[in-house]
């Protein structure tokens, strides 16, 4: 099965908070929501995903640091690029979810692929296939905030918030030499050389050449607005806007 693995050995030095590495959290995450659907009172699953939040971003300007401010204010999950990889990738953890998601939407799965592989022409390799059965049943089964992959070009665009986070080269640059102690002149290499694997991503597995503005619903200039608190703020509120959801900080 041809895979694609995304951005080599990168991992993005702007986001500080320690954790497991992708692997251990990908089984973490099973093992929940296996133990959480054991533990369910037999009553009807909703009929709706829940109103999901996606991250797309420019690598560099903080958007894990932001879904991670939101997912303590709201309750939700984040699902960095790493997990939804592993996950995707890995042929039993994939099947896993599915199982898990199937079990409570017998049917449903099926139903909506049939649906949207007609509608998503760019969803043709088996990568793509898997990766859509794990971004759809993930969101169904946990309220998320999905950080890249592509989540916003899949997940219903009416349950779906979806932000792009964007700032200059020179920007990201700068923080990303701070945060890991390089020269600017290296972490703009660094920088062109994950833009360039981006776009290569989004153009293999969607079919596009370019991400645009036009696919989202926000877009945040992380650096006009640098404080991460005052960026989570925006969203939060445009998620309220969107989906009526009452939530608090």
């Amino acid at each position: 099965m041809a895979m694609y693995k995304g951005y080599g050995q990168y991992v993005p030095g702007t986001y500080v908070k320690q954790k497991p590495d992708a692997a251990e959290m990908a089984h973490q995450l099973i093992s929940r929501l296996e133990r959480e659907r054991l533990g369910e009172k037999k009553e009807e699953a909703p009929k709706e995903m829940p109103p999901t939040i996606c991250f797309s971003r420019k690598i560099g300007v903080g958007a894990l640091d932001i879904a991670d401010i939101l997912s303590k204010r709201i309750g939700y999950r984040v699902f960095d690029r790493e997990i939804v990889e592993h996950i995707a990738s890995e042929a039993r953890l994939s099947e896993k979810t599915v199982t898990i998601f199937d079990e409570r939407y017998p049917g449903r799965l099926n139903e909506f692929l049939s649906m949207a592989f007609g509608e998503k022409a760019f969803i043709k390799s088996d990568y793509g296939r898997q990766l859509f059965s794990a971004l759809f049943s993930m969101s169904y089964l946990s309220p998320a905030i999905f950080v890249g992959r592509g989540a916003h070009l899949v997940l219903p665009r009416d349950r779906t918030l979806a932000v792009w986070f964007i700032a200059s080269r020179a920007y990201r640059a700068m923080r990303m030499a701070a945060a890991l102690n390089i020269p600017e002149s290296e972490a703009k290499g660094r920088l062109d050389q994950i833009d360039k694997e981006q776009r290569h991503f989004f153009n293999m597995v969607f079919g596009i050449k370019e991400v645009s503005a036009e696919q989202f619903d926000l877009v945040i200039n992380c650096e006009f607005i640098q404080d991460l608190e005052s960026a989570a703020d925006i969203v939060q509120a445009a998620f309220q806007i969107k989906f009526g959801k009452k939530v608090t900080t």
